[in-house]
């Protein structure tokens, strides 16, 4: 699967490994050991995307991207019966299909986000039991136009706070050019979905389906209410620590840099990552810069046959003592695992590392309720990262 295939066109780029270390608990940094890691294949199934975990269920559900369909695996087998069936309901298109995946905190509900017959994006809450979801019982919970068939984002999460996250890409042509009578600038829009970050509760008793938190930048106004953050192009993926609650976004960028976003959570609402106006660090269009602008944690320039952007997570699970606290990322073309560490509490000092691990075509990663890591391929696979 390309890079244009997932929704991340035309970007990407070498990441420079560079020396490990390990942050200490005064945020000093200390020589680090690289940790020994191996990839463990648990699962094939076709075109995996995004991947999920229920509370109390040791199953991980997948995505299949093209085919509309969740896959279940129980230990290392693939049950024939899929936990739900979208085929009939999502696009084809190669930066299209069911893109975003994830469970309620109680693991009632499983929430779904594709897009649909005409390419529009559309997140669903269905009733889960028994290992199925109910189809004929999901909800509508947002019907968002796609201007343009690229830039669908698409990653769902449940945050700190028990609101229900879902992350959209600025629904632009290249270089966020408007075409015909769609105009770009969608991400800097205060009153566009797109380009964004959202943030909902979803509450059966809402004639919506959802209420606005309070604390939503726009919640009184100015803007769409739903909106978290702005000045986003294509976030792929973003995820929150499970032990300081931080919120880490990879970016993908246009056609010079990949960036990785990191702000705590406190300070998360309202945050602007400044598309279109940067790249990266780098200027893209004039324009007043927003007041707040959150530049990226660590970028990287494309200049090694990488493409685009993979976010991870934060490693917080106990089977690699040498990985903790490191934020896992990759590249779609390029496919090496790297390891992010910041030092000090303004989280500026970074060392970046090549893990020693790499996967064809990665699409994403996934966590599982141990802290395991996962890294899914677009050429079929789920594999587990595993110290060696």
């Amino acid at each position: 699967m390309t890079a244009t295939a997932l929704g991340l066109a035309a970007l990407g780029s070498a990441i420079p490994a560079v020396g490990a270390a390990t942050t200490r608990a005064d945020g000093s940094v200390a020589a680090a050991v690289r940790p020994r890691l191996k990839l463990t294949t648990i699962a094939r199934v076709d075109g995996p995307v995004t991947m999920a975990v229920r509370t109390g269920d040791p199953a991980i559900y997948v995505a299949e991207q093209h085919t509309g369909k969740v896959r279940v695996v129980r230990g290392n087998k693939v049950l024939a019966t899929p936990a739900l069936d979208l085929g009939d309901r999502v696009s084809l298109g190669n930066e299209q299909g069911l893109l975003g995946l994830v469970f309620s905190p109680d693991g009632s509900k499983l929430y779904a986000y594709f897009t649909n017959g005409h390419g529009d994006s559309r997140l669903f809450e269905y009733p889960f039991a028994n290992g199925v979801a109910d189809k004929a019982h999901g909800r509508q919970l947002l019907a968002i136009p796609q201007p343009q068939a690229n830039h669908n984002g698409g990653q769902l999460a449940f945050g700190p706070d028990g609101n229900l996250y879902l992350g959209l890409g600025d629904g632009g042509n290249a270089n966020d050019e408007g075409t015909g009578h769609v105009a770009g600038g969608n991400a800097q829009s205060p009153h566009s979905l797109l380009g964004k970050i959202l943030r909902i509760t979803p509450t059966a008793s809402a004639r919506a389906g959802y209420t606005i938190p309070a604390t939503n930048p726009y919640a009184e106004g100015g803007g769409a209410p739903e909106v978290f953050a702005d000045g986003l192009r294509n976030p792929w993926r973003f995820s929150f620590d499970t032990e300081t609650h931080d919120l880490w976004i990879g970016d993908v960028g246009q056609n010079e840099v990949e960036e990785i976003d990191h702000v705590p959570f406190a300070t998360a609402a309202g945050s602007d990552f400044g598309w279109h106006l940067f790249e990266g660090t780098h200027r893209f269009r004039s324009g007043t810069a927003p007041a707040g602008l959150v530049p990226p944690v660590y970028e990287y320039l494309h200049a090694d046959g990488g493409c685009a952007v993979i976010g991870g997570y934060v490693y917080r699970g106990s089977r690699i003592a040498a990985l903790r606290g490191t934020y896992l990322f990759t590249d779609n073309c390029k496919g090496a695992v790297m390891g992010l560490a910041q030092s000090g509490k303004a989280g500026k000092a970074v060392k970046v590392r090549d893990l020693g691990i790499s996967v064809a075509s990665p699409t994403s990663f996934g966590q599982d309720a141990q802290g395991n890591l996962y890294v899914l391929s677009g050429e079929g696979t789920v594999q587990r990262i595993d110290p060696r």
